[in-house]
This record gives structure tokens, sequence and C-alpha cells, in this order.
């Protein structure tokens, strides 16, 4: 497990942004970065350092993806027809422990991660634990029967904090979701403006 999952409000302060838009982030009482030179002025960024920030943003939101499995999704979403910035967009939102954070199944990025992690979902029926599992449009994801009643279960299913997107048909009484769609960026509830044509200008340098 990474070690910045312990630590994780110090990505939104490093990026200046309330990434997962909660209402704890340190970030709502103090909007400068983490350590002792946080604090700093900043001078104008380069786009270098306009684009890095852009996939920063995009890969600390789903739960700070590590570098070379990001640049594989970057491939994949170069590799397909369309557009790539749309493609790798889908892709991300398409792994299971984003969809179930979607579903509000679980209240974090991270948690979700975490619970897939110990086998406490399944996709049609079978058992997935690797949290980046491709999920297919019309699969249907279910939390285990004996998982239902853990306590960060009931607390995000009560939670008003966020809305379930259009393309997550989400069941709490049945604690299934069916994926309807690959959504596109507009259909994805970022609480930050993600730039995914930045991160293209990124890895063409």
């Amino acid at each position: 497990m990474s070690k910045r999952i312990a630590s994780k409000y110090k990505i939104n302060r490093r990026l200046g942004v309330n990434l997962w838009g909660r209402p704890k982030s340190p970030l709502n009482r103090r909007d400068y970065g983490p350590g002792q030179h946080g604090q700093r002025r900043k001078g104008k960024t380069s786009d270098f350092g306009t684009q890095l920030m852009a996939k920063q943003k995009l890969k600390g939101y789903y739960g700070n993806i590590g570098e070379k499995q990001f640049r594989r999704y970057f491939a994949e979403a170069n590799r397909r027809k369309g557009d790539t910035g749309e493609n790798l967009i889908g892709l991300l939102e398409s792994r299971l422990d984003a969809v179930i954070y979607r579903a509000k199944f679980v209240p974090t990025v991270f948690a979700a991660r975490q619970f897939v992690n110990h086998g406490h979902v399944t996709v049609n029926g079978k058992k997935v634990n690797i949290p980046s599992y491709q999920v297919k449009v019309g699969d249907v994801i279910e939390v285990k029967e004996k998982s239902r009643q853990v306590p960060m279960v009931l607390d995000a299913v009560e939670s008003s904090e966020r809305d379930i997107p259009e393309y997550i048909d989400a069941d709490h009484k049945a604690m299934k979701a069916t994926y309807v769609r690959v959504p596109e960026l507009a259909d994805v509830p970022y609480p930050v403006q993600m730039e995914p044509n930045l991160i293209i200008e990124f890895y063409s340098r």
C-alpha cells in the first residue's frame, strides 16, 4: 500500500486543490503546500509545470496511481480509436475501485481500493480483488452479504456528500450496482477541473 494513503490530504495541499471535494480537507483551512516551505510565494508556472500538475491531479484523484500504471493507461487510451483524453477518463472510471466509489458503497477512493483488495465485492457473481480490474458495460458489482453491515459501508450509503452519476445504476437495498455506460469527461462529477488535454501534451513532449 502506498505510504501516501496515510497522508492523502498532503496531495491536496501540494496540488493546491480540494481534490475530492471533502469538507474535512485541511486545504479548506490552509490553502498552501505542506511542509516548512509551503507558504512561500509561488512563481509563474511553466507550460511543463501546468501539464505536470494536470497529470498529478488525475493520478492523485484515483488514489495516487503509480506512474508506470498511469503511463499504461495513457498508452491504451492513445491506442484506441477516438479522443485520447476521453478514452483515458473512460479507462480510469472503469476501474473496479472507481465504480465502487461512484456507487457510494465506500466514502473515499482509498477506501474503495482497500475494500476491493480485501475481497468484499463480486463482479457478475464472481469475487474480484483487483482494484484496477476493468469493469465492462452491463457488469453487475455487488457487495458481499457479510460485508454489508461494515460501518464504513453504512455511513457511505447514508452520506449526502456525493451524488451517484447517471452512468452507475446503484441499488443500495440490494447493495448492487450496474455499470450502465462508459462516461465522457463531462459526465464525471470531479470536484475540480480535470484537463486530460494537458496530459496528452505532457506525454507527447
